[in-house]
């Protein structure tokens, strides 16, 4: 039977076990993570929270992972600036980046939502107002995100991914996993 786990990654740690790249050492998942044979499904930026899905199944990985097919995936989005619903259209249409338009997407203004701090925590301006937006595409694009926010004129301050597909963070706090 396959492996899932679901694991809340916290800002800062690398969405795979070793860091081979850096000459000074950096969080990685296997300093929260000590099961053998799991991999994870997709990736998540190092400054990116939230759902980070592992499995010891290929093809589960796959399925996950892989753009063609489709797996939604939540995230709620802390940008700088205040936007209005009308400013959100654009993302609905699918936004046209460097690599080319994306799929239309799912997006909505929310409340804040009630998340743990981040460590560090997310820079406050006086002066510049911020809100949030729950955005769900159904592609994994480097980035992706963060581009469409930024090519509509909110770049993203926090980005928490929530959910993915039928998996979701409830009840995990950063650093914790669990198994579905």
């Amino acid at each position: 039977m396959a492996r899932l786990i679901l694991f809340n990654k916290p800002f800062g740690v690398l969405s795979q076990f070793t860091d081979a790249k850096s000459p000074s050492p950096r969080a990685t998942l296997s300093d929260y993570i000590a099961l053998p044979g799991v991999y994870p499904a997709g990736r998540l930026d190092r400054d990116s929270e939230g759902l980070l899905l592992l499995t010891d199944d290929g093809r589960l990985q796959a399925r996950i992972a892989d753009p063609r097919h489709k797996l939604e995936k939540t995230y709620l989005v802390q940008v700088e600036g205040a936007p209005h619903k009308a400013d959100l259209a654009p993302l609905r249409r699918g936004v046209v980046l460097k690599d080319g338009p994306t799929r239309p997407a799912k997006a909505r203004l929310i409340a804040p939502p009630d998340l743990w701090d981040r460590v560090p925590p997310v820079r406050f301006r006086k002066s510049v107002p911020d809100a949030w937006i729950e955005i769900t595409i159904s592609e994994g694009r480097n980035r992706q995100v963060r581009r469409m926010t930024a090519a509509i004129g909110f770049p993203t301050l926090r980005l928490v991914r929530w959910r993915a597909g039928d998996w979701a963070l409830d009840g995990l706090a950063p650093g914790d996993w669990r198994e579905a």
